[in-house]
């Protein structure tokens, strides 16, 4: 597709040749790839700043104090609550949580400046009487903001950073009865030649004069995520190794997600040096979002690492998280969507079935196609199989033993299956556990009743089971029919045969108890063959012997509601 500019020449809508590949750095010596994260970072939530910024309409109070008590309930230590110096919402926010002690004794709050005096002064007025907080300062370092926004050489934007970090100092000490701690971010790092980067920030660290015991934060934002994470990981690690004080700084990364890859991002910046992570739950944030710490959080948990957050209540965080923002959560979206633990494949569902009946609870979680154990973050098994016309087997059966306490038989499941399918097929709709008991029920338990069982005696003589059943048909004339065989199954046959003068043999036939003690009852099924084709039957009772010998009368009464309607 082409298209013309004002002078006529022609160009391409859609042209990659406009771009410009980000630079790789030389890097021979990058160690990152070797290692392993072994701990989770200080986690640092901006919800409240950056994604409220990101959003169409910016939380009312009400909204952000709701989000504020759920970043505390799942165990953030240090959260950035806005921008009070450039909005008044933003202000009174950080007054209510001091005026009204709404800050627990181990959480810091963060509030983000600009690098200018009046927006300092205003910043520090707002925090007034906090007990900690961290101040973060910030000015943009990229050629592009350098040349075109601001028109100013290197000296002058590192005199601007150094002019910032100047001015909070002096602000603090104005302050002494609070427990002050600077961050200064480099804005788009990811964009700012790293040589830059470091004498900025080296630069910042001549005016604070950091210890190991009084550490400042410095953020490495990806601003526009605009290389592969590997990258991003090569700066990280190359700004680690030219910093000044080391050991008096906490590095810290602020991934965002236009190429997608803001989660990966964010862990190999750990590998390469980062301690702290900046992000917001869910992702929200400015384009296509920031970080999602919660997805980032639960890639440790299903590791093995104590993510130092608690995620066991998914449910209540995407709901809040939604209602605040006014976002809905993607069923798809990573760890906690509505359908992340959810098989609709047969094959998938079998699967998870055999791997859940084997499951050890004192050993570690190793079930197919769940990375962890759903109920961890508060879901259940009945959300993990659903079925649809895509579904085989394994789901249907999983459903009925969960719901139902039906354990199929192989065979079982098999013809049950084919029922739901076809029924699922036929709405075109997915199919709820209710649907399927009724399908099943109708299919296997509760054909028509051209034959009922009244009651039954057995006799045992010599190697032969004797049955005397008395059975009522559809006319309602009750009848006793004897037969015998090797069990009680094959007698009860033998009398059918003889008193419908039909051919019958029991194919497959199971049972289970369901319940114990006084409670329990037992489930029956029967495959048989009538007349040449196969019939099943399920039935539940009591007593295991009514059980079994009802299962047949449903194949028997399939079979007769066939023969009527051949004959009809």
């Amino acid at each position: 597709m082409s298209s013309t500019d004002q002078t006529g020449a022609s160009f391409n809508t859609f042209d990659h040749r406009k771009y410009r590949r980000t630079p790789v750095l030389p890097k021979a010596d990058r160690r990152w790839p070797a290692k392993q994260i072994e701990s989770a970072p200080i986690w640092c939530a901006v919800d409240l700043r950056d994604g409220n910024q990101a959003l169409i309409e910016p939380m009312t109070v009400s909204q952000k104090q709701r989000l504020w008590k759920l970043l505390v309930k799942v165990g953030f230590k240090e959260i950035e609550i806005g921008f009070p110096s450039a909005s008044q919402h933003d202000y009174d926010f950080c007054r209510w949580l001091i005026e009204e002690n709404q800050i627990p004794d181990d959480v810091t709050i963060q509030v983000l400046v600009q690098a200018r005096e009046a927006l300092i002064e205003r910043t520090f007025q707002a925090l007034e009487g906090a007990k900690r907080a961290v101040v973060h300062v910030y000015n943009s370092t990229s050629p592009v903001q350098r040349e075109k926004v601001f028109s100013m050489s290197r000296e002058g934007i590192i005199e601007i950073a150094q002019n910032g970090a100047r001015m909070v100092k002096e602000h603090a000490e104005r302050h002494p009865g609070c427990e002050w701690m600077f961050e200064y971010s480099p804005e788009s790092f990811s964009s700012t030649e790293i040589d830059f980067s470091i004498d900025i920030c080296n630069a910042v660290i001549d005016v604070w004069q950091p210890t190991p015991e009084h550490k400042v934060i410095f953020n490495l934002p990806a601003t526009v995520e605009c290389a592969t994470p590997n990258v991003f990981a090569d700066q990280i690690e190359t700004f680690c190794d030219g910093i000044n004080k080391r050991d008096s700084i906490i590095v810290s990364v602020h991934t965002h997600n236009d190429r997608g890859c803001g989660v990966a991002a964010g862990e190999l910046a750990m590998l390469a040096g980062a301690d702290r992570v900046e992000g917001t739950l869910m992702g929200n944030g400015e384009r296509t979002g920031n970080m999602d710490i919660v997805t980032m959080a639960m890639n440790l948990y299903s590791q093995g690492i104590d993510p130092k957050l608690d995620i066991s209540n998914a449910d209540e965080i995407v709901r809040v998280v939604a209602e605040c923002t006014q976002i809905e959560v993607h069923p798809r979206h990573p760890w906690v969507g509505d359908l992340v633990y959810t098989a609709f494949s047969g094959s998938h569902q079998d699967a998870i079935r055999k791997c859940l009946a084997q499951q050890d609870p004192s050993e570690p979680w190793d079930v197919a196609y769940l990375p962890i154990d759903p109920r961890d973050i508060g879901r259940d098994y009945q959300s993990v199989i659903r079925v649809n016309s895509q579904s085989g087997k394994g789901g249907v059966a999983y459903v009925l033993e969960q719901d139902y306490g039906l354990e199929m038989p192989r065979w079982m499941q098999i013809e049950a299956s084919r029922a739901v399918q076809a029924h699922a097929e036929e709405s075109a709709k997915e199919v709820s556990p209710n649907e399927i008991w009724s399908v099943v029920e109708k299919a296997f338990m509760k054909a028509p009743e051209n034959l009922a069982l009244q009651g039954y005696s057995l006799d045992r003589t010599n190697e032969n089971e004797m049955v005397s059943a008395t059975v009522q048909n559809r006319e309602g004339v009750v009848e006793t029919i004897k037969g015998q065989g090797d069990g009680a199954l094959s007698a009860f046959c033998h009398a059918l045969q003889q008193y419908l003068n039909i051919e019958i043999e029991i194919v497959h036939y199971d049972q289970h108890a369901v319940g114990s003690g006084t409670d329990a009852s037992a489930v029956a099924y029967v495959q048989a063959k009538i007349n040449g084709e196969r019939y099943s039957g399920i039935n539940r009772n009591q007593d295991t012997i009514s059980a079994n010998l009802n299962a047949i009368l449903v194949c028997v009464n399939q079979a007769s509601e066939k023969m009527l309607e051949q004959t009809a």
